[in-house]
């Protein structure tokens, strides 16, 4: 223990008198360090608060009744082989003072109210703090726990672990023979009902985890003042106060308390697993279900971590015995920092092993890098589930507080650093770095931009069968080259060839009867209808041969056939708009791609480009951007590049149609080198690798920060 200040006390030569100590604290012995050293353990019973203390803290605690700094420092000298000095009884009381450990004198009433509301601080910072972080105790379970501890004694017995590892057996034999029932069931939780059931698991064995905990406290003897929830950003989480646990002097008794939340939830899985394949079907069986599998993986994966203050932060410290693990590791990942940076020549922090003080700096740094990225994902969170204005205030809140406000504070130390040292700093270092970012960030560097697309033909003719029809004859094989106005194939429809026969009937009718006009009076007065019938049956005539047309499509380019349908030949039905063939033009081969707002900025028509067909690594052409579209594209029309078809567009479905979910402008790439041979019979869907225009890291990112900004403040 190394409090860095001395309190407030006379520094005359008369004997420096010492405050009292208040008389409830109380001392515990403590494991010893890592050097040998005897340590001990400071409890203040009134704020059940934790110190741990050397070998020198203890001695100087132990004549602190003989309220002279000389006089200590004389008897410790003359009864032990350390050597004290009268600064270390000072910074002895700087550290008693500064946590309240000192009885109060008279009329310092004033004096302990301005303290109290200096540590509180601002409206601001109250309100900042109890946002980020405050908990709520709901219940005080110590007697309750006391009354308890007997029914779970059994629980605690090696009869007990043995009997729990041949229920993990048993459960997972059974759950194997019947696996695929045990599947079907991890797909039935993503229901209503499963979500309902995973609820109630949860707060169920979030229970159990904190009694854990509690009952392994109180079976050491040490006393549990409360049990609640705790808000991390508003994020609930249970919580035990344990703190009691630093009585213990053993510190595998410590690692037991620490360990044993999710040791609970371990052996409700294992019992779990047992029961659900013995349960018959309904709630019961679907929250075993969820006990078994998802709840502890939950747990394992947040818990276990040593990196924010859980149980695996606790279960390292134990086990490194190392109380205020991350405050000292952070202390040496700083000075460590600081030394490679100006090489200032500082004493360390603490002493350790150098395979300690390398593990304790990777740690601290590993600590640091999960933080950030733990913070931006809550403030993500929090700017995403909040009303527009509140979530960017908090997001804002967010990001200062936990990422800005430390870099800021490191910073604004370096002056002090540099400017308390007798020899000059080394600046080469941070200097380069400094370089090295700016040219990172500066400098413009080469985009290369990835999206789907698809590769095909630059002109194409799809002929489908305008209706169910039967082929009457296909002069045309795969491969081969047609002319301009050459019939691809010839298709017969029964229906439209009686209404041809009809017409045809009823037109010659017409012209029979228009010729007996000459010889007959009577059939003369009817001269004027049958010129109006004559031009009727025309007109249906005309009709169905031109709908005849759509059945013998002719070739509008000079082409190759390809795509023709399996199994087509002379005298198969087709139905209605089913797709025989293909016609395709020779020469270039375009691809079609979408881009984002932001990606559609940085490229230019004649950017160069490559493609990357997804079905064949080997195909591979350059292509070149011909057209970029300046209106965003209101549907995709290309389902295959959608996301929900493996693409890169995010689609939702509107009325069958797919909708971009973001503003997406299509971009057409052209290739004047065509596929190989095998490869020209079918479109390709691949990623398009666009290079666009050169620009910096920093201008990217200024350019998406103002957009995000203007869009989301609604100007």
């Amino acid at each position: 223990m190394q409090p860095s200040a001395a309190p407030t006390l006379s520094m005359q030569p008369a004997p420096l008198c010492l405050p009292p100590l208040r008389e409830e604290l109380e001392l515990f012995s403590a494991p010893t360090a890592g050097d040998g050293q005897p340590n001990w353990t400071l409890h203040d019973p009134v704020r059940n608060s934790f110190f741990r203390i050397d070998w020198l803290s203890f001695e100087i605690l132990s004549r602190w009744q003989m309220a002279e700094a000389d006089v200590i420092v004389a008897d410790i000298a003359r009864h032990t082989t350390l050597r004290p000095e009268i600064e270390d009884v000072l910074v002895m009381a700087s550290f008693l003072q500064d946590n309240q450990l000192l009885r109060t004198p008279p009329n310092s009433a004033r004096q302990m109210a301005d303290s109290v509301r200096r540590r509180r601080g601002t409206w601001f910072s109250t309100l900042l703090h109890s946002y980020l972080f405050f908990r709520v105790p709901l219940v005080r379970p110590d007697a309750w726990l006391q009354r308890h501890i007997g029914w779970v004694a059994p629980l605690f017995t090696k009869g007990f672990a043995w009997l729990t590892l041949l229920v993990l057996l048993i459960g997972l034999v059974l759950v194997e023979r019947d696996w695929t029932r045990f599947t079907s069931t991890l797909m039935d939780t993503f229901s209503w009902q499963g979500l309902v059931g995973y609820g109630v698991a949860l707060i169920g064995v979030k229970i159990l985890h904190e009694l854990g905990h509690a009952f392994t406290a109180k079976r050491f003897g040490c006393r549990v003042p409360t049990m609640g929830v705790a808000f991390l950003v508003m994020f609930p989480m249970a919580y035990t106060d344990t703190n009691e646990v630093w009585k213990l002097s053993q510190r595998q008794q410590r690692f037991k308390v620490a360990a044993a939340g999710v040791l609970t939830e371990l052996v409700v899985a294992v019992w779990a697993t047992l029961a659900w394949t013995l349960l018959p079907e309904g709630l019961p069986k679907s929250i075993a279900f969820m006990l078994a599998t998802t709840t502890w993986i939950a747990t394992l994966a947040i818990n276990s971590s040593p990196f924010m203050r859980f149980d695996g932060y606790f279960l390292l410290s134990d086990w490194l015995d190392m109380p205020n693990l991350h405050a000292r590791s952070f202390a040496l990942a700083r000075w460590h920092m600081r030394e490679w940076l100006f090489g200032l020549g500082l004493e360390p922090p603490e002493y350790f092993s150098r395979r300690m003080s390398v593990g304790l700096i990777l740690f601290a740094y590993a600590t640091w890098i999960y933080r950030l990225l733990l913070f931006l994902g809550i403030a993500a969170l929090v700017y995403h589930f909040f009303i527009k204005a509140v979530g960017i205030l908090l997001f804002v809140v967010e990001m200062g507080w936990f990422v800005l406000m430390p870099l800021y504070k490191e910073i604004k130390e370096w002056p002090h650093l540099l400017n308390r040292q007798g020899k000059p700093a080394r600046l080469w270092r941070p200097t380069l770095i400094l370089l090295v970012a700016a040219l990172i960030l500066i400098a413009p560097w080469p985009t290369r931009l990835s999206a789907s697309g698809i590769l095909r033909p630059s002109e194409s003719f799809p002929v489908y069968a305008p209706a169910g029809a039967q082929i009457a004859r296909l002069p045309w094989a795969n491969g081969e080259s047609v002319k301009q106005g050459d019939v691809l194939l010839e298709m017969a429809s029964p229906e439209l060839q009686l209404r041809w026969r009809r017409a045809q009937v009823k037109l010659d009718s017409v012209r029979h009867q228009a010729e007996l006009t000459g010889i007959d009076v009577q059939q003369r007065q009817n001269m004027q209808v049958l010129q109006q019938q004559e031009i009727s049956a025309r007109t249906e005539l005309a009709n169905v041969q031109a709908e005849l047309a759509f059945y013998a499509p002719r070739a509008p380019f000079n082409g190759v056939v390809q795509n023709i349908e399996p199994g087509l030949k002379a005298g198969v039905w087709v139905s209605n708009h089913e797709r025989l063939a293909t016609l395709v033009a020779p020469g270039d081969w375009r691809v079609e791609t979408y881009l984002d707002e932001d990606d559609v900025r940085r490229i230019k028509v004649s950017d160069t480009a490559r493609f990357y067909a997804d079905g064949d690594s080997r195909l591979n052409l350059p292509l070149q951007v011909t057209a970029i579209e300046r209106d965003a594209t209101r549907q995709l029309v290309n389902g295959v590049l959608s996301s929900a078809a493996g693409g890169s567009v995010l689609t939702r479905e509107k009325h069958g149609k797919l909708i971009p979910e973001r503003a997406v402008y299509r971009v057409t790439l052209h290739s004047a080198q065509p596929p190989p041979q095998q490869a020209r019979d079918q479109s390709w869907r691949g990623h398009v690798v666009i290079s666009g225009t050169w620009q910096s890291p920093i201008q990217g990112f200024a350019r998406s920060a103002l957009v995000l900004v203007w869009r989301e403040t609604g100007f």
